[in-house]
């Protein structure tokens, strides 16, 4: 077994592998960008390199660096964890020539896998259904456009060289197809260097399933059962699953052996996946093998009782896997929930800032977290939004769903805005708790899932009131304690008037609304005139983030963050935004009525329109990358351009104004 290991990744992914090597005494190094130098992995592993500037293609893309790193620091084996370099032959042969061990399958399965196309053939001789499509070396659009029509359309257009949903469109029709190619191959450029793509018969309800594969270097293959992970956006799971709810024990079988003959057709070593379609018919066809680890392996672990990652560093070590097929079995339902920064609100762009306070459920054999981050740590423009993994594992798919529900409410994350009340939707669906899922599940339910802005309610203003009484007060006591008259009564913050009635009154900003209410102090509590009524509150014990408090006779739990003017109600796992109202620091923005703004930092990739052109209202004027996707920024009515203030290549910062577009001038 190796003694040291370096682990070529960042975040969760570092995290989760450098936790398991500790756990076997394997000692492990770190490598950082400047944007992670104090990141929770640097901290967690042995020793840190670091590797270069935020951007990835500067640091951890690197092979030469991360290759330096662990000869410098005297490891054996290098672990890639999965996205990166991960599924990169040459990282692979570079740690080979300079001695190292790569803790993933042989650089020729890679490349097999690397090419969705070639992989499509290879598995079509191995005998394992294909979805009709086609995969052909001549890429010119007009070949591309004949094969579309010979496939029928509706046709899914997808990068050969990756994975993630990046380089991947649905088309619907014919006239669509140049545009949606050319959005395709800009993007897998932009994402894997590669900007060849393949065609496939777009199923009309598929689900996603896939099986995790593991081999070792004499010649044993095994599955460890699939995961369901139809519950996408954009392409990229959100939550999954296994077992695959539904799934009939002959078709998990009949995948098995068909997954089991993919990775022994390349021969294969290490963990794998190999990813099915499943259509409403019960025919499952191959859609790509993975050749690493994958971000939902936790539900598979949680589902067998195994831990991946140690069977990784055992097999690159030379030992037979752990167990043989007929040891496997499963236990149990597992489900794991992607904890993101970004607004689903608005189409799930990536949310940037501070996680000024952080607070995850309570781990125990039921609940998991994986996370790569912690309280006080920023998500920034460079690197992926997701905050953690929450996995959750019970007896029964329907106990699993209650403890999902469980858990997300228990969840805390202020600074930026999260996808936890879009989970929290889902996991309490109807559809999703009857296991009716498929890869639209999330566009054919949104609206359910997604939606409006809410006002706050009625309990979210009376909390807001009685913690600006708390702090009101705790300021007071200090201001008392340090002032010549302790008894003073302009210290007293009861709302006490001479010859009135005790009151005072509260104004909030919510959702750019101006909202008062009346608080009428009243012996051991206050009665509070909210929109809906007045009510009787007042303040419990609670624990050191908690308040607790009585309103209207309903016992309240509550985290109140203060941030400013700004406060954060947190109740059963759903945030609300308010300011305090400051009438001499209130400021009216205004960004110009015709003027569009970005809505992230990001990267133009591509302007559409110059200067005087008339658009319709919905007319794509340029497309932002960040985060590794891309972002069409749309006219919001009928204009003419006035100005476009980016090129192509610029970097712009959240809020910046873009496009500025003009009024169509009346005809004569």
């Amino acid at each position: 077994m190796f003694d040291k290991i370096l682990v070529a990744n960042r975040g969760e992914i570092a995290c989760r592998v450098i936790r398991t090597a500790q756990r076997m005494g394997i000692r492990t190094v770190a490598v950082y960008s400047d944007a992670d130098e104090g990141a929770r992995h640097v901290a967690m592993a042995g020793e840190a390199f670091r590797i270069g500037p935020p951007p990835a293609r500067e640091s951890y893309l690197r092979a030469g660096a991360i290759v330096e790193a662990a000869l410098r620091s005297g490891a054996c084996a290098i672990h890639p964890g999965y996205g990166f370099l991960s599924e990169n032959a040459g990282f692979a042969e570079a740690c080979a020539a300079a001695g190292l061990a790569f803790i993933g399958p042989p650089p020729a399965a890679i490349r097999a896998m690397g090419s969705k196309s070639a992989a499509k053939r290879i598995m079509e001789e191995a005998g394992v259904p294909l979805v009709p499509g086609y995969h052909g070396e001549d890429q010119s659009p007009e070949r591309l456009a004949r094969e579309a029509e010979r496939i029928g359309f509706p046709v899914l257009v997808k990068a050969t060289a990756g994975g993630g949903g990046k380089g991947m469109r649905a088309v619907a029709a014919a006239a669509d197809f140049p545009e949606a190619l050319a959005g395709a191959r800009r993007e897998a450029l932009a994402s894997f260097g590669d900007d060849r793509v393949l065609l496939e018969r777009y199923l009309a309800r598929p689900r996603h399933v896939e099986v995790q594969v593991f081999a070792d270097t004499l010649g044993n293959v095994v599955h460890l059962f699939e995961r369901d992970c139809s519950i996408q956006r954009r392409h990229q799971k959100v939550l999954e699953e296994a077992p695959a709810p539904g799934l009939a024990p002959a078709t998990r079988e009949e995948m098995g052996r068909a997954a089991v003959a993919a990775a022994r057709a390349i021969g294969y070593v290490g963990a794998g996946t190999v990813e099915f379609l499943l259509d409403e018919d019960g025919r499952f066809y191959f859609m790509e093998m993975n050749t690493r680890l994958q971000v939902e392996h936790p539900v598979t672990e949680l589902i067998t009782g195994q831990d991946l990652v140690e069977w990784q560093l055992r097999v690159a070590a030379g030992e037979p896997l752990p167990l043989k097929q007929e040891a496997l079995a499963i236990t149990g339902h597992a489900i794991e929930a992607r904890v993101y920064a970004e607004d689903p609100a608005r189409d799930f762009l990536p949310s940037i800032g501070e996680l000024v306070h952080l607070r995850a459920p309570r781990e125990s054999a039921h609940v998991r977290v994986d996370t790569g981050v912690r309280e006080g740590d920023s998500v920034t423009i460079h690197y992926d939004p997701m905050i953690a993994k929450l996995i959750v594992w019970d007896t029964t798919r329907d106990a699993a769903v209650r403890r999902l529900r469980s858990a997300l409410a228990e969840y805390q994350v202020v600074g930026v805005t999260t996808n936890l009340a879009f989970l929290g939707a889902v996991a309490a669906h109807p559809a999703y708790a009857e296991a009716a899922l498929d890869t639209r599940f999330l566009d054919r339910h949104r609206d359910d899932l997604v939606g409006g802005e809410e006002r706050a309610s009625d309990v979210v203003l009376a909390v807001s009131c009685l913690d600006e009484i708390q702090r009101r007060a705790d300021d007071a006591g200090r201001a008392a304690r340090a002032s010549e008259d302790p008894h003073s009564p302009w210290n007293r913050t009861d709302g006490w008037r001479l010859n009135a009635d005790y009151h005072h009154t509260f104004a909030f900003v919510d959702g750019g609304e101006l909202v008062r209410v009346v608080a009428h102090y009243r012996p051991g509590e206050v009665l509070l005139d909210l929109p809906g009524g007045q009510v009787a509150a007042r303040l419990g014990r609670g624990g050191p983030d908690e308040l607790v408090a009585d309103v209207g006779g309903a016992r309240i739990r509550a985290t109140v963050v203060r941030s400013g003017a700004d406060r954060v109600v947190m109740i059963q796992g759903r945030g609300h935004r308010l300011a305090v109202y400051d009438p001499d620091a209130a400021e009216e923005r205004d960004v110009g009525g015709g003027s569009l703004v970005a809505p992230m930092p990001g990267k133009v990739v591509a302007v559409m329109v110059r200067p005087g052109a008339e658009v319709k209202k919905g007319a794509p004027l340029l497309v932002l990358e960040a985060m590794k996707m891309e972002h069409t920024v749309i006219s919001p009515r009928d204009g003419r351009v006035a100005e476009v203030r980016f090129e192509a290549g610029a970097m712009v910062s959240e809020g910046a104004q873009l496009v500025v577009l003009d009024p169509v001038p009346d005809e004569a």
